[in-house]
């Protein structure tokens, strides 16, 4: 700095000494303001706080027990890992196949023979049974119906006890096809077997009874949990911890609660030794938007049971995979779930809450947890006060704080005021920006099929969406500071209503948040808190009136919300992103993650961004971020690193069958008898990735035109089957005829016309493999007046133009169906066509003939195919 620019004291500037207005400005911007380098290095720090706090303390897992540490009544990760590699070694499990209806069943009962024998008699009766259930119920104007599925129950009880009120502890052994399932759920089945072991084992007793569920489909539609209300003990459980998976290897998250009984949150603050949890991930699962369900809704819906929802949501891309396998998880996984699991048992079994549940049913929770170090719980109604309180509080400091400025400027209020107007306008658009400018780069992305970009490569999404965020939050302040000509209020006080600007709109977001009920108004909250407290600190000082002082301690206090809004976020960012590998093809994940994105850039540098002014060069920060956007974008679309893909550990889905379909007439002649390949294309990308590589998928053709003219598009529901997923089916033709292992067949046993003359019964027997669907369409004039299934379907169905559909899961019985339809039709005339009827069979348990042996190897590395045999038939009758 040459002598000719000598510095200006803040409070000579703030008490107007200098009266040349362009001297002063030039004195302001130069003397005022940090150096250059100041807000390069300022965002930096940042950064690097983030990448040293956070995200170690994100994955932090706790070190693992071996069987030297039995006799300190813990949980052991040694011996549940080694039950996970047995349990790994039986391969796939799906409802209905040998390895799960045996194989997995006989591993369950010999580990848990082998606890039944160390179980201290004195205290604990321990008792097993395996249900082989039947049932049925209705979703979605479907019905799910199942035979002879089993589960596995063992009931822990202290000896003598009276209670009548028990604890339910449920997970699945079953699997999707291909996977060899160690995380979801085995991770969690060994556990229980685990927690089982060490409770029945030591002499710390517990007052209400214990029902371990281990049940063997829930894959298919949550049959078997469904199942189990029938048991015997079902009618005693009242609360149940529900563990599953959507993901291998890290830590579990408490995503569901209740409903209502906050009780069950605070349960979880005292005995989760690791927590992890958010109300914000219970408000996004529960919309149904996340493609994943778990057993916990079949037991608050059928069985109104309360309870807890974990599971593990880290490294999904090997979810449901075959990549699912016991090497992606460390036995500090296991501990890290285990410590949860038994302490939540134990606390849970002897909650004096469960004597009386009525007594504690008010009301919900707003919870979460700080960096995994320490867990916040307090109820609803408390929360929507809080929020209110700190919004409001928000407003009148910020009021008192336009006052100050004025009384310090020597100008008047409305001065001030009206400055804030309009700054408040610009902070509006700032936000606007700094959430769409990503959204922006994810269409244009999309648009131009470079969807998924970051899949493999997280890091692109700082300079995809991080970086145009930022810019975006700053560039209409950068551009007011720059442009304004206030010689009365000073450069530091104008940037203070900046961010003030910002608290105001948060503050009003947070009362609407709240206003429409959500719990998640707790972010907005929170980081208003470490906001205002700064804010009042400089009011009650001389820090507030002297120049940048104010920026000490708001920096001091923005360290905590950084770090929670941070870590909120990237944990997200760390569980979502491998889900938008089967979000399909119709929805653009990349809107998704940029939104998020953006949101935990608005909530974690929000204030911050905006303070990277005082430097004296801060324009070039938005050149740098510019460059940071531009590399990132070039690398993203034209390199390798861009490529979604990568063998084993971020894998590409490729769903198909190997199905062939039959049509038959009224006459019983065969209309159409062909044969090929149902994919059904798991991401946005769909095929394009595979388009150049061994696998030959000339002719491949959309199926819309087929789901215009044919019942449910005319092909075998596959076994994860929805709306999206049939109308952007594709179908790859072959001459050879698909080979199933045998060939289903629909007998009609007898046509009776009921007394009335005005309706006809039709009785069949079904012969088909485990999984299998019923199609049902009646002629315009039909109307189907009774049958074999659930009758709440033909009172509530809605659609007359879509078929009836019955999806049926055979367990350890597959024997024929035998079933009736009565039909009625006014007229009486049943010598005409009545009803289509489609049977879908899927041969999940076969690999299939040697062509399609052969298209399945084709496939390059980074894809996964899972395929099977099908087969569709259509009836006339």
């Amino acid at each position: 700095m040459g002598d000719t620019d000598k510095p200006v004291s803040y409070e000579r500037i703030e008490d107007g000494v200098d009266s040349k207005p362009q001297e002063y400005r030039k004195k302001l911007e130069q003397n005022s303001t940090g150096p250059w380098y100041f807000a390069s290095n300022f965002l930096l720090f940042w950064a690097l706080l983030f990448l040293a706090v956070v995200v170690p303390l994100l994955y932090r897992l706790p070190v693992a027990n071996t069987i030297e540490d039995a006799s300190k009544g813990g949980f052991i990760a040694e011996r549940a890992y080694d039950n996970l590699y047995e349990f790994d070694k039986i391969g796939p499990k799906v409802t209905g196949s040998d390895a799960n209806e045996n194989k997995t069943v006989q591993f369950l009962l010999k580990e848990l023979a082998l606890i039944q024998q160390s179980v201290l008699d004195d205290y604990f009766d321990m008792e097993i049974d395996v249900q082989v259930t039947s049932g049925s119920y209705l979703k979605s104007e479907i019905i799910y119906m199942y035979r002879a599925v089993q589960n596995v129950i063992v009931k822990l009880s202290p000896k003598n006890s009276t209670s009548d009120t028990y604890l339910l502890v449920n997970s699945h052994f079953d699997s999707k096809p291909t996977s060899p399932s160690a995380g979801d759920a085995g991770h969690m089945v060994v556990t229980i077997l685990e927690v089982l072991r060490v409770m029945s084992t030591t002499k710390q007793t517990f007052e209400h009874p214990i029902v371990f569920l281990i049940n063997g489909a829930e894959e298919k539609s949550l049959l078997a949990a469904h199942g189990f209300i029938s048991h015997k003990w079902a009618t005693f459980c009242k609360v149940v911890l529900n563990l599953d998976a959507a993901g291998s290897g890290g830590r579990e998250i408490l995503f569901q609660t209740g409903p209502n009984h906050p009780w069950l949150v605070d349960s979880y603050k005292k005995n989760a030794k690791h927590p992890f949890a958010t109300t914000m991930a219970e408000e996004i699962f529960q919309t149904g938007l996340l493609p994943s369900d778990t057993d916990f809704r079949i037991f608050t819906q059928y069985a109104d049971l309360i309870g807890l929802d974990l599971g593990q949501c880290f490294n999904g891309y090997v979810y449901h995979t075959r990549y699912d396998r016991i090497d992606v998880i460390p036995r500090t996984s296991l501990q890290n779930t285990g410590d949860n699991v038994l302490g939540l048992v134990r606390g849970l079994s002897n909650a004096t809450e469960l004597r009386n549940l009525n007594a504690y049913s008010e009301g919900h929770a707003v919870f979460f947890d700080v960096l995994g170090l320490y867990f916040v719980s307090y109820s609803e109604s408390n929360g929507i006060i809080f929020n209110y309180a700190v919004a409001g509080a928000t407003i009148v400091l910020i009021f008192v704080s336009l006052w100050r400025t004025a009384s310090a400027s020597n100008v008047f209020t409305g001065h001030v005021v009206g400055w804030f107007i309009l700054i408040l306008v610009l902070q509006v658009i700032a936000l606007l920006l700094g959430l769409g400018l990503p959204v922006v780069v994810a269409y244009l992305f999309d648009k131009y099929g470079l969807s998924l970009t970051y899949y493999s490569t997280p890091a692109l999404l700082i300079g995809l969406y991080v970086c145009p965020s930022l810019i975006g939050l700053s560039l209409p302040s950068f551009i007011y500071l720059k442009l304004q000509r206030d010689d009365k209020v000073s450069f530091a006080k104008q940037l203070q209503l900046v961010l003030h600007g910002h608290a105001t709109i948060l503050a009003l977001l947070g009362f609407g948040l709240t206003l429409y009920g959500l719990r998640t108004a707790y972010v907005v909250t929170w980081t208003l808190v470490f906001y205002i407290i700064p804010l009042a600190i400089n009011l009650l000082t001389t820090l507030h009136d002297r120049g940048f002082a104010w920026t000490g301690v708001l920096k001091a206090f923005q360290v905590i919300p950084f770090l929670y809004n941070s870590y909120l976020f990237y944990t997200f960012v760390v569980v979502l992103t491998p889900m938008m590998g089967r979000f399909g093809l119709s929805t653009n994940p990349d809107l998704i993650v940029s939104a998020l994105t953006a949101l935990g850039t608005i909530f974690s540098l929000g204030f911050l961004v905006l303070l990277v002014h005082i430097s004296r060069r801060s324009s070039l920060i938005f050149l740098g971020l510019l460059a940071v956007t531009a590399l990132t974008v070039y690398t993203a679309s034209s390199t390798q690193i861009g490529f979604p893909y990568r063998p084993k550990t971020n894998v590409e889905r490729v769903h198909y069958l190997q199905a062939r379909r039959v049509f038959y007439e009224y006459d019983g002649t065969v209309s159409k008898d062909e044969s090929g390949y149902v994919f059904d294309f798991q991401d946005r990308r769909g095929a394009a990735p595979l388009m150049g590589t061994k696998v030959n998928l000339t002719g491949l053709v959309s199926m819309k035109s087929d789901c215009e003219k044919y019942m449910m598009c005319g092909v075998p529901l596959n076994y994860k089957s929805t709306e999206s997923s049939r109308v952007n089916g594709m179908w790859l033709p072959r001459e050879q005829p698909i080979e199933t292992p045998s060939v289903p067949v629909l007998e009609l046993l007898s046509k009776t016309v009921l007394a009335d003359n005005k309706t006809v019964r039709f009785e069949f027997n079904l012969t088909s493999p485990d999984q299998t669907s019923l199609l049902i369409q009646p002629y315009e004039d039909v109307t189907v007046s009774n049958w074999s299934f659930l009758l709440s379907l033909l009172e509530s169905k809605t659609s007359s133009s879509s078929p009836f559909c019955i999806n049926i899961s055979y367990g350890i019985d597959s024997s024929p169906l035998n079933f009736f339809i009565e039909l009625t039709k006014p007229n009486g005339d049943f010598k005409v066509p009545l009803f289509k009827i489609g049977v879908s069979s899927l041969f999940i348990h076969s690999k299939g003939d040697a062509l399609s042996l052969k298209l399945a190897a084709s496939f390059p590395s980074f894809a996964v195919a899972i395929q099977f045999p099908a087969m569709y038939q259509r009836y006339i009758y």
